[in-house]
């Protein structure tokens, strides 16, 4: 937002109106002075005027949607009448942050839709060898604040179990499958949807619900874990630097997890403020790697006598975190020592955010809801029949609204190989982490924000999350 408003002045002439810089969807905005003021008195009118509903429309509909998700979720509502279908939950791929919140959503939205909730422990794995309990309201009691998974997952795919997944989604009369998961989730529902042509009983409604450290799933800008994995990341590298206080100077080199995705150390770098953050995607060479030893040499002759460079774990297949160690040592050798770190596990973080808590929470809601409209749509001559691509999707946060959107659909634009998106949002963000790391960068490809509006009327068009 700093950097925005900075921009925004730049590009300002003598009729530009003035302007609130923002963030909306996590992308930077302009909003009008004078019409942010003019919402801000009218939602203070209709507080002061007992105008409950208005007011509560006027904070805008994310605001609106938090407090009907609160309402549903705080007491518990019997459902007026029993529906025939029943939703298995199952988590899939590494622990992540904030499944236990998304699994305790579904599994209590989906009892006070009256349908009948099985739990699935140890993933696709569990649901071919059975180890599958119907669970009630108080069975996820204090689940929300639950770090890993209380469910127990494995990155077992189904292909390898198929027959056996079939036979325990016939004998338990299964009609959705509500998948918790990073990549392997995504990758096993497109398996099963790719198998339904052999086996009629696959012919059911399937969500995926993305939660991983690595946000690499297609289909959402943010998975659930994410969050609490840049906080726990962004910690470690603060104390990393506190250890440097009052020493002789000092570069860190901190390897950081993600697989090929390079989310973690290019937010984390922006966080803690790296001199350089090494990424799959953001691709480089001998050269770049020289200007970056040469930048910090520069540096360390000033009053700032520490360095942190990040590094994705499979950022390059040679240049590894030895390599950089080795590299950084001889040629900065006499200036300044190294020392490198890798996060490892402790990347995971303990207890979900609040931001991943709520997310969860949303999207397993909002999962919940989307299945049973879909089961009410696929249920025919006494039983639910879905083969249609949009009877499996991914649930996601696009920008500012949940979109759901088809495996299928979804696996054009997935490299299965480095299993990541083939396009990422975030790639737009390694401009600023040069600026702000004092590296001359060209201002031609920054994406300045646009300018939006905020009135009565497009408060009431937005979805908001």
């Amino acid at each position: 937002m700093g950097m925005e408003a900075v921009i925004a002045l730049m590009e300002a002439t003598p009729r530009t109106p003035a302007c609130v810089v923002s963030l909306s969807g996590n992308q930077s905005v302009r909003l009008p002075l004078m019409e942010c003021v003019q919402v801000t008195k009218d939602v203070q009118k209709a507080m002061e005027e007992k105008k409950f509903e208005e007011a509560i429309q006027l904070r805008g509909r994310s605001f609106e949607n938090n407090w009907n998700i609160y309402k549903l979720l705080a007491h518990q509502k019997p459902s007026e009448e029993k529906s025939n279908f029943s939703i298995a939950i199952l988590n899939v791929g590494a622990p992540a942050a904030g499944m236990n919140a998304a699994v305790r959503s579904a599994v209590r939205i989906g009892i006070s839709e009256g349908h009948k909730i099985y739990t699935v422990h140890d993933g696709f794995e569990g649901l071919a060898k059975g180890q599958i309990n119907e669970v009630g309201w108080h069975d996820v009691a204090g689940w929300l604040g639950r770090g890993g998974s209380m469910l127990g997952t494995k990155r077992t795919i189904p292909k390898s179990c198929m027959q056996n997944i079939v036979e325990n989604i016939r004998k338990y009369n299964i009609h959705a499958l509500l998948v918790v998961g990073g990549f392997e989730a995504y990758e096993g529902v497109l398996q099963l949807v790719e198998a339904r042509e052999q086996y009629e009983e696959l012919c059911i409604i399937m969500c995926v619900i993305p939660a991983t450290i690595s946000n690499n799933v297609p289909g959402t800008d943010f998975s659930i874990g994410c969050d609490t994995a840049v906080n726990a990341a962004m910690e470690s590298c603060d104390r990393i630097k506190q250890s440097a206080s009052g020493t002789k100077r000092r570069v860190f080199i901190v390897e950081t997890m993600g697989g090929y995705c390079g989310y973690l150390a290019t937010v984390a770098g922006i966080a803690v403020g790296a001199d350089a953050a090494y990424i799959y995607e953001d691709k480089f060479n001998i050269h770049d790697l020289k200007s970056n030893v040469e930048h910090l040499t520069e540096k360390m002759k000033t009053d700032i006598q520490r360095g942190l460079v990040l590094r994705n774990e499979k950022c390059h297949d040679y240049y590894t975190t030895d390599f950089l160690y080795n590299l950084y040592s001889a040629e900065g050798k006499g200036v300044f020592d190294c020392r490198t770190n890798v996060l490892g596990h402790l990347q995971q973080g303990g207890a979900p955010t609040p931001f991943d808590r709520n997310y969860g929470t949303k999207l397993g809601v909002k999962a919940v809801l989307w299945i049973s409209e879909k089961l009410r749509e696929s249920y025919r001559r006494g039983r639910v029949f879905a083969n249609a691509p949009d009877t499996a999707c991914v649930i996601g946060l696009k920008k500012k609204t949940v979109a759901f959107t088809s495996v299928c659909d979804l696996k054009k634009v997935t490299d299965f190989e480095h299993r990541m998106p083939r396009e990422q949002w975030w790639l737009n963000l390694r401009l600023m982490l040069k600026m702000l790391a004092n590296y001359q960068i060209s201002l031609t490809e920054y994406v300045s924000g646009k300018i939006e509006h905020v009135t009565r009327r497009t408060l009431s068009i937005e979805k908001g999350f």
